[in-house]
């Protein structure tokens, strides 16, 4: 395939979301909000508007489970389950109140009542931390903008017009507008913003088309047919690409595919490595429908079970009941593997946008009224959770871990609510594991100072490198003026690492990393070789790393890490940790 356009090479740089390599003509899509109009409504007319609000709900349900059953007919039912979040934002009952008291206090249109309920949703859960979390407050915009077409009689956007094979560009793309494309027509998806967890990105990953987001600017620079090539592994989108591009991503791709297929093979073996040693990777979920992905990943259990989706994903708090149901799930289905579930991460920058009471805005979120913090001054939501994990660690390997634990006064008085909810269930009979492990997240630096102190205290320590990372730079990881100075390698974090693994091995502790460095194959010799036990990471990310540890041996990991205790440049370090890295898994650096 040769260069189809004289114009002048360029690269552009984006998020790498899914991987591949794409090559071919743009097909530009540009979706606009919905114009809501604004305008009193006659006191005779007020009931007949209520009713056309509810109307306009009933169509916009009706029309996304049709998409939700052609997207399980042609993706199949695990993608199909994004749909369920935006049925579920239909049958929010706090929004849709809050709509009707809009209505009835302003007596404006329903569509503006609605618009501005749903705006104030949208808000709250924009401004969570959590990448996750965060990209949820597309589900309530796709589903809001369906709505408002819907009560405005326009008819729907939608990407079903691609018929010729292109490289889709969007400023986003929607859940709904994702569920439309011709899976044979899109070639690459490639979006201005969006993140990992966008649900583009998921789409294209079950595609398996290739996916760059986050491209500033990208649709105001491009136009429909220029010639696109998309590198869905570095995140790079280059427009108008020259010959010798074409040859040498020509050779990268035959690279990948020849690394991807070592990758999948060392996934069906066990994490030991060149000398002998064996170690522990585990999953992150989020969600109770991820448990097939634990298993088709050969993941050893759950290292973090986020427990906040099922509470932001509710108009209510969920009873114990709710919750013991989804984490004995988890727990039978992965026994006799651990299960470590993390109590509520909620508050903060993760507020419930139903119960704005419980969460009012904070100035820094980031070092905010959240977590444990959030727990402590609401013990009956505190105890309807670890009386939930207690009886579910009757059915499983379950374990306990407290997030944002600051010192050890904190760590004592969530034992102590833990306490008198095992005294409540005794007292009533119930079963649980008496002996269940209890352990904590080390993100915060005055925990990793105090380690030594914290580890008398607990069954296992759970790093969350990135909060860790975040706090130990002074570095706001979403903020893109300063994101370049978030750097795992840098000499604080890896003396920091090391502190925690010794103070933890004195108390005969395991030491665990859940965060992202836990995922990067690069820093995997690293971490292993500061000494920590087991490795904890979204399933997709196993296999690369399962290679590099089989690759290894953990001598020469404890030699690295030794040579990088020693080191005062983060550059440095992280050259030496890529080198390591190539040099024993043969990675060409052109092909990761």
């Amino acid at each position: 395939m040769s260069a189809a356009s004289p114009t002048d090479e360029t690269t552009v740089q984006g998020i790498a979301a899914s991987p591949g390599i794409a090559y071919g003509q743009a097909f530009l899509y540009l979706q606009s909000d919905v114009e809501v109009p604004n305008y009193q409504v006659d006191a005779a007319k007020r009931l007949e508007e209520v009713g056309r609000f509810e109307r306009g709900l009933l169509t916009t349900r009706q029309q996304i489970a049709k998409i939700q059953a052609e997207v399980a007919k042609n993706l199949g039912p695990e993608e199909a389950l994004i749909f369920d979040a935006h049925l579920l934002v239909l049958e929010d009952q706090a929004l849709i109140a809050e709509t009707i008291r809009e209505f009835e206090s302003t007596h404006l249109n329903i569509e503006t009542c609605f618009n501005k309920v749903s705006q104030r949703y949208v808000q709250a859960f924009s401004e969570i931390d959590d990448e996750y979390l965060r990209e949820r407050a597309g589900d309530i915009r796709d589903v809001a903008q369906r709505v408002l077409q819907n009560l405005l009689g326009q008819a729907e956007n939608s990407l079903s017009r691609l018929v010729d094979q292109r490289i889709v560009v969007a400023n986003d793309i929607s859940p709904s507008d994702s569920a439309s494309i011709d899976r044979s027509a899109a070639l690459a998806i490639v979006t201005d913003s969006g993140s990992r967890t966008s649900h583009a990105v998921i789409v294209a990953r079950s595609m398996k088309v290739p996916a760059v987001v986050g491209v500033r600017d990208l649709t105001t620079r491009l136009k429909a047919n220029d010639w696109v090539l998309v590198d869905g592994y570095d995140g790079l989108v280059i427009l108008n690409p020259s010959e010798s591009t074409l040859f040498r991503y020509g050779k990268i791709q035959a690279a990948k595919k020849s690394l991807e297929s070592r990758l999948l093979e060392a996934n069906r073996e066990p994490a030991i490595t060149l000398d002998g040693e064996k170690v522990a990777i585990m999953a992150n979920i989020e969600k109770v429908d991820e448990i097939r992905l634990v298993q088709d990943y050969s993941a050893e259990g759950v290292g973090l079970f986020r427990t906040e989706y099922l509470y932001l994903n509710s108009a209510r708090m969920p009873s114990e009941g709710e919750q013991f149901v989804a984490y004995k799930t988890v727990a039978e289905a992965l026994a006799p593997h651990p299960v470590v579930i993390r109590t509520l991460d909620l508050g903060g920058d993760k507020p419930m946008a139903s119960n704005p009471a419980l969460f009012p805005k904070e100035s820094n979120p980031f070092m905010g009224f959240r977590a444990i913090r959030f727990c402590l001054e609401n013990p009956g939501i505190f105890k309807d959770q670890l009386r939930a994990i207690l009886l579910a660690s009757a059915f499983g390997n379950v374990k306990l871990m407290y997030p944002m634990i600051s010192g050890r006064e904190e760590l004592a008085r969530a034992n102590a609510v833990l306490a008198e909810c095992k005294a409540e269930l005794r007292a009533k009979g119930q079963a649980f594991d008496e002996h269940m492990a209890v352990g904590a997240m080390i993100e915060i630096p005055s925990a990793a100072v105090t380690a030594d102190v914290l580890a008398q205290d607990c069954d296992f320590f759970s790093v969350g490198t990135n909060d860790l990372i975040q706090y130990l730079l002074a570095i706001d990881r979403v903020n893109d003026r300063i994101a370049h100075l978030y750097e795992p390698a840098h000499p604080a974090v890896i003396r920091t690492l090391k502190q925690i693994v010794d103070e933890a091995r004195k108390q005969k502790i395991s030491v665990s990393v859940c965060g992202e460095m836990a995922a990067d194959p690069v820093f995997v010799p690293l971490l292993l070789g500061l000494g920590v036990d087991c490795l904890s990471m979204t399933p997709p990310q196993i296999p690369a790393v399962k290679y590099a540890i089989r690759s290894m041996a953990m001598g020469d990991a404890r030699r690295l890490a030794a040579e990088a205790l020693r080191m005062t440049s983060p550059k440095a370090i992280l050259a030496m940790c890529e080198d390591f890295y190539r040099s024993r898994t043969n990675a060409d650096p052109e092909a990761g």
